[in-house]
C-alpha cells in the first residue's frame, strides 16, 4: 500500500441536507473527486484513457459514517490503491475534518473497462504503469 494521495474539499451549504449535515450522495462526489485528481497528478486524463481504449468503472462502493460534516467544514480525502491479482483493485479512502476528526470512510472495488470489448482488462495494473510515471500515486 502506498501513501495516501489526499485533496482538500470545503463542504458547500447547497450540498447539506434538511438536518444541515452533508447529504449521503456527496460523499460519493468527493470521494470520485478525490480519484480523478489522482489520476490527473499521475499524468492521466479522461482524453488518454479513451484514447487507450479504456475507461475506469466502479463495481462496489462502501461507505462508512463516522461523523456529520456540516457547511464551511475543511476536509482531506485521501486514496490509497490496493492491488491483488486479476482485473480488480481497491480504492481505500477516508474524509478527515481538518481537525484530524475521521467523518468518513469509503472502500470502492473498480476496474478498468475495455471501450471496445465492454469487458474488465486482464491486468489493470500494466495499464496503469503504461499511462503513468508516478506509479508511486498507485502503490505499484
Amino acid at each position: 500500500m502506498s501513501e495516501p494521495y489526499s485533496v482538500r474539499v470545503t463542504v458547500r451549504g447547497y450540498e447539506t441536507d434538511v438536518q444541515g449535515h452533508l447529504n449521503q450522495a456527496v460523499y460519493l462526489n468527493y470521494a470520485e473527486h478525490a480519484r480523478w485528481s489522482l489520476l490527473q497528478a499521475a499524468g492521466i486524463t479522461q482524453a488518454r484513457l479513451i484514447h487507450r481504449g479504456v475507461g475506469p468503472v466502479a463495481l462496489e462502493t462502501t461507505i462508512r459514517y463516522k461523523r456529520e460534516l456540516v457547511a464551511g467544514d475543511e476536509v482531506d480525502v485521501t486514496c490509497v490503491f490496493e492491488w491483488g491479482g486479476g482485473k480488480t483493485f481497491r480504492i481505500l479512502q477516508k474524509i478527515t475534518k481538518a481537525d484530524g476528526t475521521l467523518a468518513a470512510e469509503v472502500d470502492a472495488v473498480g476496474g478498468l473497462l475495455d471501450l471496445k470489448a465492454r469487458k474488465l482488462v486482464a491486468d489493470p495494473r500494466e495499464v496503469f504503469k503504461e499511462l503513468t510515471s508516478a506509479l508511486e500515486l498507485f502503490g505499484l
